[in-house]
């Protein structure tokens, strides 16, 4: 029994959309929307990207896996950021970042102690962010609202 053979339809080609019929499809028209769109407005502090509000003693926001990477190369947190910035530094850590060290275990205790250190300044999380303990969402937002501060992160992002 042999294969039944397919008849070849002539002069059949792909048609490609030409840009000007899509015009006239419309009637015509060409509607524009007038959407008014949302920009930040740029703090008075910023200029030309130099932040003029960043000075000494500068603030720093620590990230939970900078602790943790601080822990592992055995850096002591307030002494590598004088030497890093030469100047005085304020270490900063705001709840989201305790809730997650908490949040990891035993495994990372040494961690959880250094952050409830005394001499870290505790920032309460923003109005938008209070439930949320991913701390990266809320370190951005807490720089977004004001941007006197430095990240310590070990993110790429």
């Amino acid at each position: 029994m042999g294969r039944a053979k397919k008849v070849r339809k002539f002069a059949e080609v792909k048609r490609l959309i030409n840009p000007k019929e899509l015009k006239k499809s419309d009637g015509g028209k060409s509607k524009k929307k007038s959407e008014t769109r949302q920009v930040d407005k740029t703090p008075s502090a910023l200029f030309f990207k130099y932040n003029s509000a960043l000075g000494p003693p500068y603030r720093v926001i620590i990230d939970t896996n900078f602790i943790n990477f601080s822990i592992k190369s055995k850096i002591d947190l307030l002494q590598g950021m004088v030497d890093c910035l030469y100047a005085k530094c304020i270490p900063c850590i705001c709840d989201a970042v305790l809730a997650e060290l908490e949040k990891l275990g035993d495994k990372y205790r040494v961690a959880l102690r250094i952050a409830k250190d005394k001499r870290f300044e505790r920032i309460p999380n923003p109005p938008g962010c209070q439930e949320s303990t991913y701390a990266d969402d809320v370190i951005v937002e807490i720089v977004r609202q004001h941007r006197c501060y430095i990240v310590a992160t070990f993110d790429r992002d």
